[in-house]
């Protein structure tokens, strides 16, 4: 089997403290990350890991050393990987640091496992892997609602339903921090330069950041704004390595699972399908 040096992203980008929770959001802004590594500025060692749910359960904090998760979880690179998915699927997290004689020297994801877990064969199904509460919300319902409960649930994603119940969309914690509008001054105030603009397909945390700092939340909009609309699904006896397979090339963390009758019954996760690798064991 595979040993995490042979899937591990080597020198991964790393946030530093001192530091900001605007620097935080610059790095995973620029680039495309969901979270990063924090190491101490003067001697590089390894402090704790910062992720944009970190940031979306407190927006208020500004300083990157109480916004970021200490003492993390680590492996070291001679492990096989399916001591790393045991991790993620045990604890439900989604970066693990690579370290070596105390040294960050690379970091796993959950994506690095499902690239793996595409070409394996495997029995077990997306019925199989349901691990998580499966919470919904109405395509009409104010973002300020979906916020609420993303937090109160430790959901990262919600199904939106019509009015007969069928999926019409999904949002996630990462639509609540993109949009596709770009306002300088808020920009300006969640530390993003106005060079940020000219990046092809640059995409802020404006939703999120009216919800948690201002008052007058009423020009927001709705769940149905800011949702994916007609989301991929998956069928309940789909195989892990078909759900890999959706998650790797499509950059999904989470599919709905539906019924025989196209109905929702639940939710699969990334961590969910690294079960596939902990059945070879």
């Amino acid at each position: 089997m595979k040993t995490v040096a042979d899937i591990m992203t080597s020198m991964p980008i790393v946030a530093t403290v001192p530091g900001s929770r605007n620097d935080a959001i610059n790095l995973m802004v620029r680039n495309k990350l969901t979270g990063v590594p924090v190491v101490r500025e003067s001697d590089g060692q390894l402090m704790g890991i910062v992720s944009r749910r970190d940031v979306f359960n407190n927006m208020n904090e500004e300083q990157l050393s109480m916004l970021m998760k200490k003492n993390p979880i680590t492996i070291t690179p001679d492990k096989p990987i399916s001591e790393a998915a045991k991790i993620f699927y045990d604890l439900r997290i989604h970066r693990l640091p690579v370290v070596e004689k105390g040294r960050l020297v690379g970091i796993v994801t959950p994506t690095d496992l499902l690239r793996e877990i595409r070409t394996m064969k495997t029995k077990k199904t997306a019925i199989d892997s349901i691990r998580a509460a499966c919470v919904t919300c109405y395509k009409d319902d104010p973002l300020s609602y979906v916020v609420a409960a993303m937090k109160i649930s430790s959901v990262t994603a919600m199904p939106v339903l019509d009015e007969r119940g069928v999926i019409i969309g999904l949002i996630t914690d990462r639509d609540l921090f993109n949009d596709q509008t770009m306002d300088v001054d808020d920009m300006k105030k969640m530390g993003l330069d106005d060079t940020c603009s000219s990046l092809a397909g640059y995409r802020n945390v404006l939703p999120l950041f009216c919800v948690a700092t201002k008052d007058d939340i009423s020009d927001v909009g709705e769940v149905s704004k800011y949702m994916v609309k007609s989301p991929t699904t998956v069928y309940k006896k789909t195989t892990l390595n078909e759900v890999a397979k959706l998650m790797y090339h499509n950059d999904f963390g989470q599919i709905p699972i539906h019924g025989d009758k196209d109905e929702l019954i639940g939710m699969i996760y990334d961590v969910d399908v690294l079960a596939a690798l902990l059945e070879e064991n």
